[in-house]
């Protein structure tokens, strides 16, 4: 299982959210690509990227970073989220250096659109399903929709599609621990592999994700945790190396 840093983008800062809410943002670094080598040296294997600004916008906004962070590590995989909405945008970032593309207000409004993007760039596609109570929601978690997470992710098992990454949005940015019982109805629902996001405090939630990774759950994005330092990202990617449960 891998722990993957967060690295959110905002007005071109690494910042953190509470829940979704762009009001509530706390700024832990004015270099994003200074930051993305900070978890590098930590022995990060995957980043994960979000332009916050580009979830509320519908297109990028903080590409430029981006761009400069893949450039910075060209042989870390990383996946970016938020604002992706077109080929072309795909493409761009494909382009760039990114391993990885998120999915997410698209894949919910045209489920459809996943299904094309998997067949013109397979391998690179990632959903990203965020969830309120199970419902989806969408644009940057501002609207929620009726649609069950688990029921959505069915509809993309035989798309192609590399993995979903699955939040729990009363947990995202609370450090009040993962929902891991969600997470695992989300990873049992499809064969799709998933990786956990939102709530993962401490060495807890690590835990207790590895011990369920049998079920279908390959990694775990932190942010928060680790800016605040409840989580040491070296600890955990070497406790869930070593297979202990």
């Amino acid at each position: 299982m891998l722990v993957i840093p967060a690295i959110d983008l905002k007005d071109g800062k690494c910042v953190r959210l509470r829940q979704g809410l762009m009001e509530d943002s706390t700024v832990f670094s004015d270099d994003p690509v200074a930051m993305a080598s900070r978890w590098r040296a930590q022995g990060c294997r995957r980043l994960h990227l979000v332009d916050l600004n580009g979830a509320f916008d519908g297109q990028p906004v903080n590409g430029e970073i981006v761009t400069e962070i893949a450039r910075a590590h060209p042989n870390l995989p990383i996946q970016i989220g938020g604002g992706i909405r077109s080929a072309k945008t795909i493409e761009h970032y494909l382009e760039a250096g990114v391993s990885f593309v998120i999915i997410g207000t698209k894949a919910v409004k045209e489920p459809a659109f996943v299904s094309d993007m998997c067949r013109a760039f397979a391998g690179h596609i990632i959903v990203g399903l965020d969830a309120k109570d199970g419902l989806v929601a969408t644009d940057g978690w501002a609207e929620v929709s009726n649609v069950k997470a688990t029921e959505l992710a069915k509809r993309f098992e035989q798309d192609g599609v590399d993995a979903i990454v699955y939040t729990d949005i009363a947990r995202d940015g609370m450090m009040q621990g993962v929902n891991v019982d969600a997470t695992v109805a989300m990873a049992s629902a499809s064969s799709i592999p998933v990786i956990a996001s939102g709530g993962i405090t401490n060495m807890d939630d690590i835990q207790a994700l590895h011990a369920a990774h049998g079920t279908g759950i390959s990694g775990a994005i932190t942010g928060r945790a680790i800016y605040e330092g409840s989580l040491d990202l070296a600890e955990a990617q070497q406790f869930c190396d070593a297979g202990q449960v």
